[in-house]
């Protein structure tokens, strides 16, 4: 059996593509240009993981050449579906399919996530107690979901993008008997609010978390 795949759901940094509700303040270039900096950010995050498979799942399908460039040696996997739940089972599924007892997704927006976190649900997901892993965002969403089995349950009708996704992705997975651990809540960066936070950590942190969107807030945005 293959190790935990650990895969990024990431998008191509198009402007007006991605990151659309930081502009403001932010010009749309900008808005991709700081979200090339979250993924390149989080490719490297994710090498730091202890046996695991790297992954990305990527979209749109023209993009494969860009990934193939800035994520060498990850398998790549083309995001399918009418919305985020369907990219995201059905991009998990495809991982579980080729081998890996587990599948981990995680967002690309959330540049200074602890690598401990990432690690601990690789960890979990090597064990028979744990059916999911959730890693919990300071909006209600989730910045991680890993698991062994697809249960579609958990990603159909959902209302993505709002304040219930976590809660009642735990509803239904409580209703299956999934066994839940959820990880350290975090924080994404979505709203111009977030992209503050964001800078204000970044510029009174005295790590290198996260060098490249540090460098592009606070050189390019002061």
């Amino acid at each position: 059996m293959n190790p935990v795949a650990v895969t990024i759901m990431a998008k191509a940094p198009q402007g007006g593509e991605v990151k659309t509700r930081l502009s403001p303040p932010l010009s749309p270039a900008d808005a991709a240009a700081l979200y090339r900096c979250f993924l390149l950010d989080k490719i490297e995050q994710v090498r730091m993981l202890k046996t695991a498979t790297l992954a990305m799942a990527f979209t749109p399908a023209v993009a494969r050449g860009f990934f193939e460039e800035v994520a060498p040696g990850f398998v790549l996997v083309q995001q399918r579906g009418v919305d985020l739940g369907d990219r995201l089972a059905n991009s998990l599924g495809k991982l579980l399919a080729s081998g890996h007892g587990a599948a981990v997704a995680i967002d690309s927006d959330t540049p200074t996530l602890p690598v401990s976190f990432l690690q601990q649900a690789v960890d979990l997901l090597t064990t028979p107690d744990i059916d999911l892993v959730l890693g919990p965002t300071q909006d209600g969403g989730y910045y991680l979901i890993g698991l062994r089995v697809v249960h579609r349950e958990l990603f159909e009708t959902m209302a993505w993008s709002t304040s219930t996704v976590l809660s009642e992705t735990k509803r239904r997975a409580s209703a299956k008997g999934l066994r839940v651990v959820c990880l350290p809540p975090w924080y994404d960066i979505d709203t111009p609010e977030d992209l503050g936070r964001l800078r204000a950590e970044l510029a009174a942190g005295a790590d290198n978390a996260a060098p490249r969107t540090r460098r592009f807030l606070l050189e390019r945005t002061g």
